[in-house]
């Protein structure tokens, strides 16, 4: 795996991030953006496969994504993977390791990155004095729960060609609610290896299955990268009833 490296020379004022002035992001008060700023000790940036977090380690820090894609998983003794969800900018990494002491997962650059680092041992201090922040923290795990419900639904119960759908559909959301890209041309940065271990399919199954979508004028793949053509179909096929969000917060 590559190595993760800090570049102090790209540290980017909290409140000149440029997450802040996408709608999809709730407004943050003077005393919050102090505090943020105070919490955030620099920024790293990753080369795409790079290991940000092991599973089993004890992380120091927290961190929130800048800019780019990462994803979660876990392993199996002899090396089989399951991803558990993707990370985009907004998205808080580590929280887990910082609660509960030891992560049970990993995180791996999808793309390179660029994410903000915060004190770990500062989390109480939020807790205590920042009430709205220690809220946004707490939904922010929620959202999570609730997407990983999404997505064990969908591998325990949706067709191959459902949950290929879903998959697509979950991510091109995702990406266009944080400005990865216009409705017209969203680009997933995902590899069919990568699907197959989404969705717990062999590869020969899932390259049989995201053919049809490619037949069906639905997406278009090019080598490591998907695009969306058809987003409302997508959705019919995968049956998803879509996360309806309000402004949602990060740190």
């Amino acid at each position: 795996m590559n190595q993760i490296f800090r570049n102090a020379a790209l540290r980017v004022p909290c409140d000149q991030c440029p997450l802040r002035v996408l709608p999809h992001f709730r407004e943050f008060g003077p005393s919050e953006i102090d505090f943020v700023s105070s919490f955030k000790t620099g920024e790293l940036v990753a080369e795409a496969g790079t290991l940000l977090l092991a599973e089993g380690m004890h992380n120091a820090h927290l961190f929130t994504i800048l800019s780019g894609w990462a994803f979660r998983y876990k392993t199996l003794p002899d090396g089989r993977r399951q991803v558990l969800n993707y990370v985009l900018p907004g998205d808080l990494v580590g929280l887990q390791g910082t609660i509960m002491g030891e992560l049970d997962h990993s995180v791996e650059a999808l793309t390179p990155l660029i994410l903000c680092v915060f004190q770990r041992d500062r989390l109480n201090e939020l807790f205590v004095n920042y009430p709205s922040l220690a809220f946004d923290v707490t939904w922010l795990a929620s959202r999570e729960e609730r997407m990983l419900d999404d997505h064990l639904l969908s591998v325990g119960r949706r067709s191959a060609l459902e949950r290929a759908a879903y998959l697509i559909a979950f991510l091109y959301k995702r990406a266009v609610a944080v400005g990865l890209g216009a409705e017209s041309l969203v680009r997933i940065p995902i590899t069919q290896t990568l699907v197959a271990d989404t969705l717990g399919l062999s590869i020969v199954h899932t390259n049989k299955t995201l053919r049809k979508l490619v037949m069906r004028g639905l997406i278009r793949w090019q080598g490591r990268a998907c695009e969306v053509l058809d987003i409302d179909g997508l959705l019919e096929i995968a049956q998803w009833d879509q996360m309806q969000e309000r402004k949602r917060p990060f740190i």
